[in-house]
């Protein structure tokens, strides 16, 4: 399918993707294939929070989803399916728990065999439990919570990282950086959003840094959304810790990021920890000078794959960032195709033990295949980056590092 000449703007790629819609002109990162499929085809359930608080990061894993959505479609569909190809039923969060517990219940009386996405933890959480009870298969994306898969829940599978995995690789990579470094940094502020997410996190963080050695001074909450971190950045200018870590969303995060910099805030180190803009490219782009030196231990793509690097050129030519929200989606759409093309059924419980039994390695992350315990993806991994030269770069493990750490933060 050709590339539309000019850039695809979010506002014109969710209007030619939405249910029911009609086709936009040829050519896009949009699905106009997939809206003009005929025969029997197999309905998908991609749930996103593309309106609210969380609508940046909806979005992008909205077009992440809907991308594998057009690429299986391209290939043939699902070929022991009869090449059926795939039919998004889209679904709106409202980041929102709630929101998202409406969109399930529109999602099953439609019939689809399998729901991915979710974004937060609060609503993968209010998701699954939902879906649990019409044994609905729901894949999570993103959300963290180890509370998400630790229920017993049939149904949920979580394909990335949950937050004891995160915590611990976050800590030990944070020792390993302070360590050759001569140990400049002994002391931490934790800046946290409030809910399930971020309080989650805090708990984790308070339990574990003191054994490596920091000694935290404060840990500061704040709702989401935000919309002003000045008194935030004093207490922490007063009390001059050697490390921050902020675990945020989005707007809040470069809002926080941009505040420390007004205020001249400068620790030795902004250490992020699931940071919501730190590992993303249009932070960078937009405020450079804000992100620059910033470390983050967060879902990133395998900078090593050829595949992760052709799917990143597609979206930055279509003018989007290529940010986890979006790869990740576009990870767990593929990985689903594959389960429902070996279980060669829309039956759920077919597709259940199908992912159950997943060995799945075509996507773009650093995790190897796909290997499910309790729905949780043992092989499933966080990378360490860092802002260097106006650029993301992987810097944490060493088989996928592309640059050195740089801490302390240059004065």
């Amino acid at each position: 399918m050709s590339e539309r000449k000019m850039p695809l703007s979010r506002r014109r790629f969710l209007a030619a993707t939405a249910l029911g819609a009609a086709s936009a002109a040829s050519g896009s990162l949009a699905m106009p294939a997939l809206l003009r499929a005929q025969g029997a085809g197999v309905k998908l359930g991609l749930l996103h929070p593309v309106t609210g608080a969380l609508s940046y990061s909806g979005q992008q894993g909205r077009i992440g989803a809907t991308m594998a959505v057009d690429e299986i479609n391209a290939a043939g569909g699902i070929k022991a399916l009869g090449g059926a190809k795939i039919e998004p039923l889209l679904g709106d969060a409202q980041s929102t728990p709630d929101g998202g517990t409406a969109e399930v219940e529109k999602m099953n009386a439609a019939g689809v065999p399998c729901i991915v996405g979710g974004y937060a933890s609060s609503i993968c959480l209010a998701v699954s439990q939902a879906a649990a009870r019409y044994d609905l298969p729901y894949v999570v994306d993103v959300g963290v919570a180890d509370s998400i898969v630790s229920r017993g829940l049939k149904n949920t599978f979580r394909f990335g990282p949950g937050f004891g995995v995160i915590s611990k690789t976050a800590l030990d990579n944070l020792t390993i950086i302070n360590d050759q470094a001569g140990k400049p940094a002994k002391t931490v502020i934790i800046v946290h959003e409030d809910s399930l997410f971020g309080s989650g996190l805090a708990k984790l963080l308070n339990a574990q840094l003191p054994p490596k050695g920091f000694t935290i001074l404060e840990t500061i909450p704040h709702p989401t959304p935000m919309r002003d971190f000045n008194n935030v950045v004093l207490k922490i200018k007063a009390q001059n810790p050697d490390i921050v870590i902020p675990a945020n969303y989005y707007n809040e995060y470069v809002l926080f990021a941009r505040t420390m910099r007004e205020q001249h805030v400068r620790p030795k180190g902004i250490y992020s920890v699931l940071g919501g803009a730190a590992s993303s490219y249009k932070f960078v782009r937009q405020f450079p000078e804000a992100a620059k030196y910033i470390m983050d231990c967060n879902h990133w793509f395998n900078p090593k794959s050829a595949k992760a690097q052709e799917l990143k050129k597609k979206v930055e030519a279509n003018g989007q960032f290529f940010t986890y929200e979006l790869y990740m989606n576009y990870s767990v759409v593929l990985l689903v195709a594959d389960a429902i093309e070996r279980a060669a059924s829309v039956d759920r419980a077919k597709i259940i033990a199908a992912l159950e039994s997943s060995s799945f390695s075509g996507h773009v992350m650093p995790y190897g295949p796909t290997k499910f315990v309790n729905g949780q993806n043992q092989g499933a991994a966080p990378l360490n980056t860092q802002v260097l030269d106006n650029d993301i770069k992987a810097i944490l493990p060493p088989e996928f590092a592309e640059a050195k750490p740089v801490f302390p933060m240059p004065a």
